[in-house]
């Protein structure tokens, strides 16, 4: 199991903040977010054959298959900080991101499309989203674009 470094509560909070207007998140409010989406997309689908990284706020190796212990991993999924939350929640598509250059994958295993998005996290976002009053998240129904 991935240790916990967020507090959930703190990390759902975030998720949610986010979710309600993902143009006006800062820091104090992507950090956190980030952090609990990786965690639980760890522990969802734990191993160590995909690093998943989002700089600066952290990376985390999931995945079953091969384990590395040095040097660059065998796969490897880099994306930014809006990219990583659209693609958890479902607001963005893995193909739409990929198609648009908003994520680098590489290695075997590094096709996250069977494993976007997660439900909790969608669903943290789809509550928000409607609490605000936006339809920021209404693509995630379909699994469509941002």
């Amino acid at each position: 199991m991935t240790p916990r470094r967020t507090d959930p509560a703190e990390g759902d909070a975030a998720l949610a903040a986010w979710a309600a207007d993902p143009d006006a998140a800062r820091r104090g409010v992507l950090a956190p977010a980030v952090r609990r989406t990786l965690e639980l997309f760890a522990e969802e689908f734990p191993g160590g054959a995909v690093e998943l990284r989002v700089p600066p706020f952290a990376a985390v190796q999931a995945i079953a298959g091969t384990r590395h212990t040095r040097g660059t991993p065998p796969a490897v999924v880099e994306t930014d900080a809006r990219t990583w939350l659209e693609l958890v929640t479902g607001a963005l598509s893995w193909a739409d991101a990929c198609a648009a250059g908003r994520v680098s994958a590489s290695g075997e295993r590094s096709d996250l499309s069977e494993q976007l998005p997660l439900p909790g996290p969608r669903r943290i976002a789809r509550r928000a989203a409607d609490a605000a009053g936006d339809g920021a998240m209404d693509g995630a129904a379909s699994g469509g674009g941002a």
